[in-house]
Order: C-alpha cells, then sequence, then structure tokens
C-alpha cells in the first residue's frame, strides 16, 4: 500500500483516524497493529522479519540497560545488536550482489559459476534496521532511556507514516512521544496540509517528471539535448518523490500527534556539495555523521584521516542505497568531492556569483543522479558520454521529441525548476496556515487526486531501497 493509492486515501487512512481517535486508550498498541496491516500489505511474512529485528534489538536493549556501565555484557548485546541487525539486511539486500560477483570471479578464471540464490528485498528494511539499530546504540551511549514496553518499540520501529522511506527517525527523537504526545488543532491542520501537499508534489510533479525521465534513459541512443533533458527531469523527478513522500510521512506523524524532524530543505539552492548534504535527505546524513562518522574519529585524527573517514561513509552510504556497483560509484563521487571541498576549504564553484555557484553544484549533482539512475555501470559510462560529447540522437529521435517536448512537459519542467529553487518549500508554507493557504492546500489536493485516477506512473523511487 504506498500513500499515493485509493486504498490508503478513501479506506486506511480514515479508517485508521477515526479508530485512534475514539480510542480512549492503548493507542500505541493500535497504531502498531494499523502499521502491520500497512506493511503486510505487500507480503505478510515481511511483518514476521521485522518482528525479528524488533524482538532482537529490544532484548539487547534491555540487557544493555540492565548491566551496569562498566559491564562485559553490555558491549556483548550491543555487539549482538549491531551484527544481527546488519546481519539482516546484509543476507536480504546484499547476498545476491555477493553471490553475482563471486560468479564473475569465477567466470573470469574459467570456473563454473555458482547456482544464483533468488531472495526477494523486503520493502523498507533499510529503513527500520538503520531505526531499530539506532535504540540500541543511543541506550548504550546513555543518550536514550530504555523503553518501558515492548509495544511501545515495536511502534516505533513499524510506524506507518514513516516506515517505508524515511525520514530515519531515531529512538531517542520521539522516546517521549511514545509515552506522552499532545494532540492539538494546529498539530493536525499543519500536518493535514503537509501530506496534502505532499501528495500533490507526488502526483503533479514527480509522476510526469519520471515518465520523461524514463523515455530518455530508456531511449537506444538520446542525443546530447536529450541526455541534458533527461537527467535534469530525473533531478526533478528524484526530489519531488521522495522529499513528497517526507512531507506526507512527516504530515501524517502529525495527525497522530508525533513531530518527525525535517528531511528535505531546498537541497538544489546549495553552493556547493557540502551544502547540499546538509540540505538533502538530512536524517541519513545526521545518522551516518552521528554513527559512523564521528565513530571513525570524524575530523579529529588529522586532514588525511578525515578524507578517509569521509570517503568510508559516502561509499557505504551509496552502497546502502542499493546492492549495486553503480550506487558505490555514486557515494564514492560525492565522497571524492566533500574530501576536495574540505581540502580548499570551500565549494568548487567559491570564486563565482551565487546563481554561478549553485549552478555549477546542480551540474555536479546531475552527473551523480546519471550513476543512480541508469540500471548498469555501461548504461551510465554511455549516458555520460552523451551529456559530454555533443552528439546527433540515434533512431527514433522524432519519437521521442514527440514524447518530451509537449507543452505540458514543458510547463511542469519550468515550475519544478522554479519551485525547487525558491527557499520556501512545503515544510515552511504549512507553519502559520492561515485560511488562503489552506484554500489553495485544498484545491492542489483535490486536483491531485482527480490526476491519481487517471495516472498510471506512480511508483515510489526510495521504495526499492
Amino acid at each position: 500500500m504506498v500513500f499515493t493509492s485509493h486504498s490508503f486515501v478513501y479506506y486506511f487512512l480514515p479508517l485508521v483516524l477515526l479508530g485512534y481517535y475514539l480510542l480512549p486508550g492503548g493507542r500505541n498498541l493500535f497504531l502498531l497493529a494499523a502499521s502491520y496491516v500497512f506493511y503486510g500489505w505487500w507480503n505478510p511474512w515481511f511483518v514476521g522479519l521485522m518482528l525479528i529485528a524488533t524482538a532482537i534489538n529490544h532484548a539487547c536493549g534491555l540487557v544493555i540497560a540492565r548491566e551496569p556501565v562498566a559491564s562485559p555484557r553490555r558491549r556483548r548485546a550491543l555487539i549482538a545488536s549491531v551484527v544481527a541487525s546488519l546481519g539482516l539486511l546484509g543476507f536480504f539486500k546484499y547476498f545476491m550482489f555477493a553471490q553475482g560477483n563471486f560468479n564473475a570471479l569465477l567466470s573470469a578464471t574459467g570456473a563454473d559459476p555458482l547456482p544464483v540464490l533468488q531472495i526477494t528485498l523486503p520493502v523498507g528494511i533499510s529503513f527500520y534496521i538503520f531505526q531499530s539499530l539506532s535504540y540500541t546504540i543511543d541506550v548504550y551511549r546513555g543518550d536514550s532511556p530504555p523503553v518501558r514496553s515492548f509495544t511501545d518499540f515495536a511502534c516505533f520501529v513499524a510506524l506507518f507514516p514513516q516506515l517505508i522511506a524515511g525520514p530515519i527517525v531515531r529512538y531517542n527523537t520521539i522516546a517521549g512521544q511514545l509515552i506522552h504526545r499532545e494532540h492539538t488543532l494546529d498539530r493536525f491542520a499543519s500536518g493535514s496540509a503537509l501530506f496534502m501537499l505532499g501528495f500533490a508534489k507526488k502526483i503533479l510533479l514527480a509522476n510526469p517528471m519520471g515518465s520523461m525521465a524514463d523515455a530518455v534513459f530508456a531511449a537506444e541512443a538520446p542525443g546530447t539535448a536529450h541526455a541534458w533533458l533527461g537527467v535534469t527531469a530525473y533531478a526533478f523527478q528524484i526530489y519531488f518523490d521522495f522529499s513528497a513522500y517526507s512531507d506526507m510521512a512527516i504530515g501524517l506523524g502529525r495527525l497522530f500527534g508525533f513531530v518527525f524532524p525535517r528531511n528535505f530543505n531546498a537541497p538544489y539552492r546549495s553552493e556547493s556539495i557540502t551544502e547540499f548534504w546538509r540540505r538533502w535527505h538530512i536524517s541519513l546524513s545526521t545518522f551516518l555523521r552521528d554513527y559512523l562518522y564521528i565513530p571513525l574519529g570524524g575530523n579529529r585524527r588529522g586532514e588525511r584521516r578525515t578524507y578517509i573517514n569521509l570517503a568510508i561513509v559516502m561509499l557505504l552510504g551509496g552502497l546502502w542505497h542499493g546492492a549495486s556497483w553503480n550506487f558505490v560509484l555514486w557515494g564514492a563521487f560525492h565522497g571524492g568531492l566533500l574530501a576536495l571541498e574540505r581540502c580548499i576549504g570551500g565549494g568548487l564553484f567559491q570564486w563565482a556569483p551565487r546563481p554561478v555557484r549553485i549552478a555549477g553544484t546542480f551540474v555536479l549533482v546531475l552527473f551523480s543522479w546519471v550513476l543512480f539512475r541508469a540500471v548498469t555501470l555501461p548504461e551510465a559510462g554511455a549516458f555520460l558520454s552523451a551529456m559530454l560529447f555533443p552528439r546527433a540522437p540515434g533512431g527514433g529521435a522524432v519519437l521521442l521529441d514527440a514524447v518530451l517536448y509537449t507543452r505540458e512537459n514543458v510547463l511542469i519542467l519550468a515550475l519544478c525548476a522554479v519551485l525547487a529553487l525558491q527557499g520556501r518549500q512545503a515544510h515552511d508554507w504549512v507553519e502559520g496556515l492561515t485560511l488562503p493557504r489552506a484554500l489553495v492546500v485544498l484545491g492542489l489536493f483535490a486536483f491531485a487526486l482527480a490526476t491519481m485516477h487517471v495516472q498510471a506512473f506512480n511508483p515510489f523511487l526510495y521504495f526499492q531501497f
């Protein structure tokens, strides 16, 4: 079940809201049951896997909280939590990738490849594993109190608004809210508006841009102009898709009294790659900073070690997105740029006026999106070649032009550019909601809802991660 579906908008959400506010107590248990229904909609067996991860981390958290600080059992419980969590993630997400590479090595040496075990990737596993793991680490560090009940902890792990594609909510962020949270009219109104704006962004902006990007990336030999147009459309698709999901997740959280952290802050206005990572997928970048970069030593062990730490963090951050060499190179590209900017003491375009700094950073991000979007490395290489070396399009150019250069596509592309580059995003728009703003939001939501009924292209990109 996805947020932009009939079953969610017309049935699941109204029923869950009704049940939640009619209940005099036991709301966390109700939300837990609703979240398992939501998650089990894809595959009921996935709920069992989530329960296993939840039970392991809850048990480890109890041991860590019960033992004295100097006790070796605390450390062993933390190690058990880390190994079990990353073991589950590694098996379901990276085992086939490892098998494929091992078979490639066997083939290179003339040996017969081994049979490949087919494993279904549970949707959202990267997000809920990170969240549950943050609990045991925070309890071990003393940054968070141990959870009072298994129900509260299971509710935190499975909470359906942010379960599938974030933002990554750490336990210590909502530990207090699991026990007591406020349900105010202002919070409910801003949450509703944020959900509606996210819904509209996904349906009216991200999906049309996705159709354009798919047409170009599927073309046999796109020309230079097509390649730049296609990757620009993809840049807008992934931003308005992922930020829309985050807006909806944060908005849904507010409907149930939760306050989740902001996940995007106009990233395409960044003047450097360093700034980009302060604005893009903020919950992941801060998670990697606090749970990986700083434990590795951060910038406390000299310049050389800082560069190595940045490279490690971004390589693993790339691999977190998917089991593919494309994502590894995507992480390496960003890690290299972050290290270079740190070395020269600022962005690569710091010598230029602000519009040039923003445009230059956006172009660098576009190159990285090619690695992110292409299915294979050769495909990414061919696409980058089309961008860098001017060439005419191959066969099918007329048909591709007819698909891309429609009045609707051009208008939506221009609208995406304007909205992505202005400072006030959806998150800011719903603060201090006024009647005129509310009417605009309702109008956009009604239009998006009507469009959803005739729109066949509706995937959320980050579900695959």
